[in-house]
Parts: structure tokens; sequence; C-alpha cells
């Protein structure tokens, strides 16, 4: 690559700045690397903490799902819940992690303390079944929001690494390179540019 470059001091010049430019820019791209990854185990701790949570919560409320059935018997209880609960709303937003944009969902609360039956034939294990799965929807919604962000941060991790690695490994040594052919090349003509003038001026005072 170096021979196929223009060996002149505009050149350098350029090649230069190209390279402060680089550099720097090499520079940020990895502390946001730094940073994300930092983030993005943070996240993953978080993510680790709900899913424990929701698992659970899943793990109590099917139990009392179970104990409903014992005494109202299936066929109530699939009687019992045919009708849905009510309409929940959800609201997205954005926030802004080392400015990747990862979603934010908000539930308006909309199924709070609703349950979708009669209180006569049914059980109260039934009852405590139903309220636990509206209480942990908003928990199941914080952690599609914290997965889905692991999973963007992971992706744009991985894209800054590929760049990173490109300058670091490609970019800054082949500029660097081509700095160091340049500058050779330009000493070695000043060199001959010298040893010419030097015959001239040996020439001249033979005469």
């Amino acid at each position: 690559m170096a021979k196929q470059i223009n060996p002149t001091r505009m050149e350098l010049t350029r090649l230069k700045r190209r390279l402060k430019t680089a550099s720097r820019g090499h520079k940020l791209l990895k502390d946001k690397q730094n940073g994300m990854t930092k983030q993005f185990m943070e996240q993953i701790r978080r993510n680790r903490s709900l899913r424990e949570q929701v698992e659970a919560a899943l793990s109590a409320a099917s139990g009392k799902f179970r104990a409903a059935s014992s005494s109202m018997g299936e066929p109530e209880l699939y009687e019992a819940l045919m009708l849905p609960a009510g309409e929940v709303g959800i609201t997205g937003d954005v926030n802004n992690v080392m400015s990747v944009q990862t979603p934010k969902l908000i539930s308006d609360g909309g199924l709070s303390g609703t349950l979708p039956y009669s209180f006569a034939g049914t059980s109260p294990e039934l009852d405590s079944a139903v309220l636990s799965m509206i209480k942990l929807f908003p928990l199941l919604c914080e952690l599609a929001e914290c997965e889905k962000t692991c999973d963007m941060l992971a992706a744009e991790i991985e894209k800054t690494r590929r760049r990173v690695n490109a300058l670091e490994h490609v970019m800054i040594p082949d500029m660097q390179r081509n700095i160091k052919f340049i500058t050779m090349k330009l000493e070695d003509n000043e060199r001959q540019n010298i040893t010419r003038l030097m015959k001239v001026k040996s020439v001249i005072n033979d005469r």
C-alpha cells in the first residue's frame, strides 16, 4: 500500500492529519466500548434479578391456580376465566444508554385490582392467583424492556468492537507505514539533492 501513494510533503501532511484524527477516534470508540460494556453488565445483573422475581412469582401463581382448580374443579375454573379481566394500555418511550436508544415500556395500570368473574362460586385461591398475575404484569414489562436493552447493547458493543479493531489493526498501522515510507523517501530525495549539489559545487570548483 505504501508504494501506491505519492511520496510528497503534501501527502505526508495529509496522512499525519488523518492519523491524528483516527487516533482520537480510536480513543473515543474505545472509551465508548468500555462504557457500554459496563452498562451491559449492569443490565445483565438487573435482568437476572428480574427473571428470578418473575419466575418465583409465576411459580407461586401456578400453585394458587392448582389449588383453585382442586377446590373448584377445572370446568368451573376455565368458565370463570373465559372473560378477559379488562384492557391494559402500554406506551413506549426510549432511554438513552451510551447513545443507544433502548425501549422503555410504561403500563397505565388498567388491570389493577380487576377480577373478570363473580365471587359467587369461585374460591379465594383463584382471587389470589388472578390478583398476583395482575400485579406481575408491570414486572413482566420491565423484564421485556431489560432483555431488549441487553440485546441492543450487545449488538452495539459488537459493532463498536469491529470499528475499534479496524482502526487499531488496519487503518492506523497502514497510515503509520505510509508516513514512514514517505518520510524515508523524502529523506532519501533530500540526500540525493545534497549529493548532486556537492558534485555540482565540486565541478565548479575544479574549473
